[in-house]
């Protein structure tokens, strides 16, 4: 009985959306909705690709989530076979002044729809300290 109401409810839709595109006025505001070929990847939420300010504002909101730590910044973001990498700057530790307070660069990996899969920290400094890295690490 609950794969009848399935079908139906989702086939309403799909009915309503080969109507307008027998318009031809609307169809360009129908297309993200393709293929037609399969129910569910019209209804699944991955059938849309996110896009990368979506990808960087649900890294960060993730990742605040998990450590209770706030996300100040992105400093690299790319696209990678398994989904995206993020380098994101948390503050860890609040001091005054403000340039004593302790930072966090964490690299963070998120599956192709965005699902934050694993972080570490790779760095940790103070705000107002310049970036060491290429001084042999001290």
């Amino acid at each position: 009985m609950t794969n009848t109401n399935n079908t139906s409810e989702s086939q309403r839709p799909q009915q309503s959306s080969h109507k307008t595109h027998s318009s031809g006025k609307s169809q360009e505001s129908q297309e993200p909705q393709e293929p037609q070929d399969s129910q569910e990847s019209q209804h699944s939420p991955t059938a849309r690709r996110p896009r990368p300010m979506e990808i960087l504002r649900e890294a960060r909101a993730q990742l605040a989530e998990l450590t209770g730590m706030s996300a100040e910044s992105v400093s690299s973001f790319e696209q990678t076979e398994e989904g995206w990498s993020l380098e994101v700057e948390v503050l860890e530790l609040e001091r005054v002044p403000d340039t004593m307070s302790l930072m966090g660069s964490y690299q963070v990996e998120l599956d192709p729809e965005g699902q934050l899969t694993g972080y570490r920290r790779v760095r940790r400094y103070e705000r107002g300290r310049a970036d060491a890295r290429g001084s042999g690490g001290r």
